[in-house]
């Protein structure tokens, strides 16, 4: 028989040597949004406050079919797993972004 897994307890940080993710690393993200003229820009001005070193050059974007959304990957230098959360967060509380994966 096997033992219930734990649930995730989202308040306690995670320790290092149960991390999937090896820091420093470079990390895409994928953010979805509605067609925009200043969504790319906007992205890249919040992605930039969580990691100073990235610009427009580590951006990817992707129009979708019928032009009404915007797919962006971004790649950053993933530090820690706070600057993760605090990056994951900050996108997908902003109004411009559908989707952070």
């Amino acid at each position: 028989m096997t033992e219930p897994t734990k649930p995730l307890d989202l308040t306690k940080p995670i320790d290092p040597s149960e991390s999937l993710i090896e820091y420093p690393s470079d990390f895409p993200i994928k953010i979805m949004g509605a067609m925009h003229d200043e969504f790319a820009a906007t992205i890249v001005e919040l992605v930039t406050l969580h990691d100073p070193e990235f610009h427009e050059g580590k951006l990817e974007t992707r129009p979708s079919s019928g032009g009404n959304y915007l797919a962006l990957t971004v790649t950053i230098r993933a530090t820690s797993r706070e600057q993760l959360d605090n990056l994951y967060r900050a996108l997908s509380s902003h109004p411009m972004v559908k989707v952070v994966l």
